[in-house]
């Protein structure tokens, strides 16, 4: 074999495996392993996150919402009679709407009608894969315009999503006015910086070389890029009243990226609640009394009760 071409070799040989290494990274964040709806109920039950006669009790109806981007996303309602106010609940990476059930509780008690449902990709839903907010604020949007349908356009709307769920309701409040509030519980402040947390811990790679030539395939495969997946940004720009929940003893989205977000809003109401002795997404559950008071404190301040 000629010289030069074993040369070639030897130097063309990092640069592929870097970009088979990077190809699969990429589809792993948009193609990720999820849980199914039976499964993350059976979770939820064992871990003792909701009641499940409670659950059984309450008046709920299966609905299908139709995404502008034409599939269907498989969601829960649960009217209260007479009432005007709808708290929509956004569940996480990589889970269902099973897993919001715990925060139903918190709006039931303040006469809320609820709307769960699965996020695109996940559970019950369709759509070819997760973009983390991207494309998930406009079925959000879609949601909105299906909860007002069923209360009427003079009802109030706020949305809670945790983690994931939170970069999608904080980034559609930037192109949907209508929320009367915001929560956003264990929320990453920037997707990029995310990511870097999960290829380190769970991957065991660092940032570079791969986040950069990562972040250019997800945008040739995933159609957007992590800069307009910034829920830092997003809050910038927000005028409507926000609640930011971060757990002290979260490794997944470290406290400090609640802090920036609160720091990033500018305009209108806005409160931090920082829990104690809990980890990701963990807060409602590790205690449900101080997490119950915060939020009626914030919706008060918000003049929503």
């Amino acid at each position: 074999m000629p010289l030069l071409l074993i040369l070639l070799i030897i130097a063309v040989t990092p640069l592929v495996a870097l970009l088979i290494a990077s190809l699969w990274i990429v589809k792993q964040a948009l193609y990720p392993r999820k849980f199914s709806y039976e499964k993350s109920y059976l979770l939820e039950v064992e871990n003792g996150r909701f009641n499940e006669d409670v659950w059984n009790s309450w008046e709920k109806h299966e609905v299908i919402l139709r995404s502008p981007y034409g599939y269907d996303l498989s969601g829960t309602w649960l009217p209260l009679t007479g009432s005007k106010k709808t708290i929509i609940l956004l569940h996480g990476f990589p889970y269902t709407r099973i897993g919001m059930i715990k925060y139903i509780p918190v709006f039931r008690s303040r006469g809320f009608n609820v709307l769960i449902y699965d996020q695109r990709y996940f559970g019950r839903s369709g759509g070819p894969f997760t973009s983390y907010g991207y494309f998930e604020k406009y079925d959000l949007k879609a949601a909105l315009d299906w909860v007002l349908e069923q209360t009427g356009p003079d009802s109030l709307v706020g949305t809670l999503g945790e983690s994931m769920g939170g970069a999608t309701v904080l980034l559609h409040g930037v192109i949907d006015p209508r929320p009367a509030f915001i929560i956003a519980d264990s929320c990453y402040a920037d997707l990029r910086e995310a990511m870097q947390i999960r290829l380190r811990d769970q991957y065991h790679l660092p940032a570079s070389p791969f986040m950069s030539l990562g972040a250019r395939l997800l945008t040739i495969f995933g159609g957007f890029t992590t800069e307009q997946v910034s829920p830092e940004r997003a809050a910038a720009e927000l005028n409507m009243p926000v609640l930011f929940i971060q757990s002290e003893n979260d490794v997944e989205v470290p406290p400090a990226h609640g802090r920036r977000l609160f720091a990033a809003k500018r305009n209108g109401l806005r409160r931090l609640y920082l829990a104690l002795d809990a980890g990701h997404v963990e807060a409602v559950w590790a205690d449900r009394t101080t997490y119950d008071r915060e939020v009626g404190e914030f919706l008060k301040e918000a003049n929503v009760m």
